[in-house]
């Protein structure tokens, strides 16, 4: 498993730590996939495509760990 920093926000909580780990997660595979792209082992198209993808599995995960769980304690309901 990757090593991870440490979450240093006020705001920590479990949540927002998992989150931070995704983030960093996102990050480091966009710089393989911008690597290999650079090398010529990828397409730009499919670099593309790529980092598209984790971005969507980036923003579903902060919707679901970070937003959901503001709303819950906002008294919001949330879809």
């Amino acid at each position: 498993m990757e090593s991870f920093s440490q979450y240093r926000g006020d705001d920590w909580t479990p949540e927002r730590v998992a989150f931070h780990q995704n983030l960093e997660m996102f990050a480091e595979r966009v710089g393989l996939i911008v690597g290999l792209q650079s090398n010529g082992k990828v397409s730009q198209d499919n670099a593309y495509s790529e980092i598209r993808q984790l971005w969507k599995e980036l923003k579903g995960s902060k919707g679901h760990l970070i937003d959901n769980k503001l709303g819950k304690n906002k008294g919001e309901q949330t879809d």
